[in-house]
């Protein structure tokens, strides 16, 4: 799912993510070009660098990619599955152990799959350090639903670092969309653009937050609301976070600006 940015890009020659670099060696050098070797990166290319590392993904038309920048398909299979694995085997089994190795398994073959693939691994290794903390935790209490209680400390950590990126101001939907449009950090300066960014960063918080309110309670149910929060950490986890990043998109969408009237020759 692609979105448009709304508005055109303001540094057409600016290098975008994944555009190969190798192709401009033989270009002729410009001779007043500034060195950025030399005096460092700039605030720009610090936020840039900020939304590739958190994975927004962009084309060199200028739009967002929602889907590329939840992890793709692949991705979205590989945060959803092991969890799904674990709920159907214990179901099946009523049985902790054979579940935590069917979940620990179906992590583990996203990582062969990336492999055979030669993709980076960083988040199917991550996936499979998650799966296996969240099994050890299950297993260490005996508790099926722990498997799922790894994620709810995530979400408080998302949640109190994206609060305090709006207290300080640099709201962390600013520092994510304000690389796509190529506003930089510009956006800072203009008090507007900083409330639309922070209202945008308290949409994805509520999302997080939302996960909390729904699955705390299933959650302290025990074996008896597991199926409900199995059920619930799918629906609420990649397609309602496509959904907010979605929604916070729109609202920190730039105001048109005003076309100038062309001047005719007389």
């Amino acid at each position: 799912m692609t979105v448009a940015n709304g508005s055109e890009p303001k540094d057409a020659g600016r290098q975008t993510p994944g555009e190969n670099v190798s192709s401009h060696v033989n270009d002729e050098p410009q001779a007043d070009a500034p060195q950025s070797g030399a005096e460092g990166p700039t605030v720009s290319d610090l936020a840039a660098g900020y939304a590739q590392k958190a994975g927004l993904h962009r084309n060199s038309a200028g739009h967002v990619d929602m889907l590329k920048s939840a992890g793709g398909v692949q991705g979205i299979a590989e945060s959803i599955l092991p969890g799904l694995v674990f709920l159907v085997a214990f179901t099946v089994t009523r049985d902790l152990t054979p579940a935590l190795i069917a979940a620990l398994a179906a992590a583990a073959v996203f990582t062969v799959v990336r492999l055979i693939q030669r993709r980076p691994l960083t988040q199917a290794l991550a996936g499979v350090v998650g799966v296996g903390i969240s099994a050890w935790l299950a297993n260490t209490t005996g508790k099926a639903e722990d498997f799922y209680v790894l994620g709810f400390f995530t979400n408080i950590a998302y949640i109190a670092a994206m609060v305090l990126s709006i207290v300080f101001k640099w709201p962390v939907a600013g520092l994510l969309f304000g690389f796509v449009r190529n506003e930089g950090l510009e956006w800072r300066k203009d008090p507007e653009r900083l409330r639309a960014y922070s209202l945008g960063t308290w949409i994805v918080v509520a999302v997080l937050t939302l996960r909390l309110v729904v699955q705390v309670p299933l959650y302290y149910m025990g074996e008896a609301g597991l199926t409900a929060l199995a059920t619930t950490r799918l629906l609420m986890g990649a397609p309602l976070y496509i959904l907010g990043l979605w929604v916070a998109w729109l609202v920190t969408k730039p105001a048109p600006q005003p076309s100038k009237p062309s001047s005719s020759a007389d």
